[in-house]
C-alpha cells in the first residue's frame, strides 16, 4: 500500500516535530514536508504534491483558512485538514467553508489526528467527536424533529447506514455492525444521500436531528 503523503504546516517547530514523531510510527503515511506559514504551505504543496495538507488555522501573514482557499483553487486534489486549538463552531465552520476536509483539536488524543488522516484519504469527511457532539447538540436545541417535504423515502437499509454516519461511524465500523461489505456501505450511503439532495456528512447530521434519529440512539 502506498503510504498517506502528508504536509504539515505550523508555526510553532515544537508542534510540527511532536506532530511528525507521532506520524513518522505509522506504516500508512509518510510526512514528505514541513512548512510555517501559509504563503510557504502554498510553494511545498506545489513542489511536494502531498495527499494531505495537516494545516495550523492561526499563523502569520497568510493564515490557515485563506492557504486552505488558495490551495483548493491550485490543486483540488490535495486534502485538507485543520488542526486547531480553537473548540469554537465558528472556526470550524470557517475552515469547512474554506475548503478544509477535516477538523481536529490539539488537544484531543493523539489517534484522533491518524483517524483523521486515515478517514479523510478514504474521501470522507472527519470532524473532532468532541467539536461534533456540540454542534449535533446546538442543533437539537434549535432544531424540531420534522420531516422534510417533497423528499425521496429512504429504503431500511438506506437509513440505517446514514443513521450510523451520523452518530460518527466509519464506513468499516458500519460494515461490520451490519454483515455487510464496505462498497455496499458506500452504495446505500450514496444512495441515500442522493434522494435526500446532501453532499456532506454535515447534511446527514442536520437530517438526522431533524428526524430525530439522535433522540432514541
Amino acid at each position: 500500500m502506498t503510504p498517506i503523503r502528508i504536509l504539515l504546516v505550523d508555526d510553532h517547530a515544537l508542534m510540527r516535530e511532536g506532530v511528525r514523531m507521532l506520524l513518522d510510527k505509522q506504516d500508512d503515511i509518510t510526512v514528505v514536508g514541513e512548512a510555517s506559514e501559509g504563503v510557504e504551505a502554498l510553494r511545498k504543496s506545489a513542489e511536494l504534491e502531498p495527499d494531505i495538507v495537516v494545516m495550523d488555522l492561526s499563523m502569520p501573514a497568510m493564515d490557515g483558512a485563506r492557504a486552505t482557499e488558495k490551495l483548493k483553487e491550485l490543486a483540488p486534489s490535495i486534502k485538507v485538514i485543520a488542526l486547531t486549538r480553537h473548540v469554537d463552531q465558528g472556526y470550524l465552520h470557517h475552515a469547512m467553508r474554506a475548503g478544509a476536509k477535516g477538523y481536529v483539536v490539539k488537544k484531543a488524543a493523539a489517534d484522533e489526528l491518524l483517524t483523521a488522516i486515515r478517514t479523510v484519504a478514504r474521501g470522507e469527511p472527519y470532524i473532532d467527536p468532541g467539536l461534533a457532539s456540540k454542534l449535533v447538540g446546538s442543533m437539537l436545541r434549535s432544531a424540531p424533529a420534522q420531516t422534510q417535504i417533497g423528499l425521496k423515502p429512504l429504503s431500511p437499509r438506506e437509513e440505517q447506514v446514514l443513521r450510523l454516519i451520523a452518530l460518527g461511524h466509519s464506513n468499516s465500523e458500519i460494515a461490520a455492525h451490519l454483515g455487510i461489505s464496505v462498497k455496499t456501505v458506500e452504495y446505500q450511503r450514496a444512495r441515500g444521500m442522493s434522494k435526500l439532495g446532501m453532499r456532506s456528512r454535515v447534511d446527514i447530521i442536520q437530517h438526522a436531528v431533524r428526524e430525530g434519529w439522535l433522540l432514541d440512539a
